[in-house]
């Protein structure tokens, strides 16, 4: 049973290529349909869906189907447009929702970027301390100056004043 079921394999694509071209067929795709039954049961069922398909016929439109159409066509081409904000709805709702995934992929990632960065502390990077009102740049650099000792030590090795 399971050399049958690994021979059947793929029969299906290769069932309709027998039913549709028989002499496109190669001669082993025949012997096993000659050998195996579910594959010949499956190929008379498509056989007789094929000869359905045959004798069935498409029903005749109404005499007035064209009349009515034109009519509807021109009604809808005397309606005035809609604006670009209402086109814009409308192909929003009613429209493929396909541009809907890349649009969610990029808020996700912005989400997760803001949420890591936030965990990680990226948004608290050291700033330098706000300015008081009313002081200069200079004032607060000569502050910094005076804060850091070593800096100083090393600004008067540069500059050879060492006292």
């Amino acid at each position: 049973m399971a050399t049958a079921l690994n021979k059947c394999d793929g029969m299906d694509s290769k069932l309709a290529d027998l039913l549709l071209a028989p002499e496109t067929a190669s001669a082993k795709m025949k012997d096993h349909v000659a050998e195996c039954g579910e594959c010949r049961k499956k190929l008379e069922e498509l056989r007789a869906t094929m000869a359905l398909m045959d004798r069935w016929e498409a029903p005749e439109p109404s005499p007035y189907f064209m009349t009515r159409m034109n009519a509807q066509l021109d009604e809808a081409r005397q309606e005035p447009r809609a604006g670009w904000l209402e086109r814009l709805r409308a192909r929003i709702v009613y429209g493929p929702q396909m541009h809907v995934r890349p649009v969610a992929a990029m808020a996700l990632t912005v989400v997760l970027l803001l949420g890591g960065g936030a965990y990680l502390g990226v948004s608290n990077w050291d700033q330098p301390a706000p300015a008081k009102p009313g002081q200069t740049a200079v004032v607060q650099d000569l502050q910094l100056l005076d804060n850091n000792a070593q800096v100083l030590d090393q600004l008067e090795a540069i500059s050879g004043n060492e006292n």
